[in-house]
């Protein structure tokens, strides 16, 4: 989602059972003591079935909200627990296509370097042409144990009217824009894609939640603005992050480079400075578990 620098507006907004091991008893021979004999264990044979794993666990959910509508996350409780999310949204537009063959570039592989090289868990809001177009990096992402890959959309076309000049989706094609982002992810070899969606430029409605409401999803917003879309001053992003984080917060910034070129820059300097503050990161995921846990 690449949103102008200004803050926006109240939103337009995861034990196998041991196999048992049979015993049996060696049969007595004559005149032998009658004390009684060792178990011995049987080796389980070549061909048997192994045990069944253990089922992964579902990524945290939020509850409906009234009417089935999807419900929507924005900050975890702000507890003594100092955690934050850090977000990127990896956009590409299902019409970029030429641009990037043009050699404009959507990604930005330093940013995620960066980011493990500073050892810090993140959220990557990926949209599923983009996948489609750095599949090999989607993959990569998407098997880092660091991280954890949401929905973005397929086309990041908007899911209201009047959203930052973004084409839009009709209301019977969003829950198909949706899953059809789902669909490219498993294609690019994303088999985990988390159960969140963010949606492009931050924009939607009642209309838009119950179209999406099928899918089953938890609609991630956020409440801290990093302004890194078109920004070309690090430190100014910087200093925003800074002065907005909570406890709990979710931020948001961006995994694209040609919109967003001051994000690992200002990813470098952010990171320390939090930490410095008793600041722990942690996915998404983690926030919306601790949503949901009694207070």
């Amino acid at each position: 989602m690449i949103v102008p620098v200004r803050r926006l507006a109240a939103v337009c907004a995861l034990g196998a059972a041991l196999a048992a091991c049979g015993t049996s008893q060696a049969p007595q021979q004559p005149h032998q003591s009658q004390q009684p004999k060792p178990h011995t264990t049987r080796p389980t044979p070549a061909h048997a079935t192994p045990p069944p794993a253990a089922a992964p666990s579902r990524p945290p959910t939020l509850a409906p909200g009234p009417a089935g509508l999807t419900p929507v996350f924005e900050h975890a409780p702000r507890t003594a627990d100092k955690t934050v999310a850090l977000t990127f949204d990896a956009d590409m537009t299902a019409d970029q296509g030429p641009r990037a063959a043009s050699g404009e570039r959507f990604d930005n592989p330093g940013l995620i370097a960066a980011l493990r090289a500073l050892k810090v868990p993140a959220t990557v809001f990926m949209t599923g042409r983009w996948a489609e177009e750095y599949p090999d990096q989607a993959r990569s992402i998407g098997h880092d144990p660091r991280f954890e890959i949401a929905n973005h959309s397929y086309s990041h076309y908007a899911f209201t009217d009047d959203c930052y000049g973004l084409p839009t989706v009709p209301e019977d094609g969003m829950r198909a824009d949706v899953e059809r982002a789902y669909t490219a992810f498993r294609k690019a070899g994303v088999a985990n894609a988390m159960p969140y969606f963010r949606f492009p430029g931050g924009c939607y409605d009642k209309r838009a939640l119950r179209a999406v409401s099928g899918t089953g999803v938890t609609a991630v917003q956020w409440d801290v603005v990093s302004g890194d879309a078109f920004a070309t001053d690090a430190d100014a992003v910087a200093r925003q992050v800074l002065d907005g984080v909570r406890p709990g917060s979710v931020v948001v910034m961006h995994c694209t480079r040609s919109a967003a070129p001051t994000t690992e820059r200002a990813v470098r300097a952010i990171v320390p400075e939090l930490r410095r503050q008793g600041y722990r990161f942690v996915k998404v995921s983690e926030l919306i578990g601790a949503a949901r846990a009694p207070h």
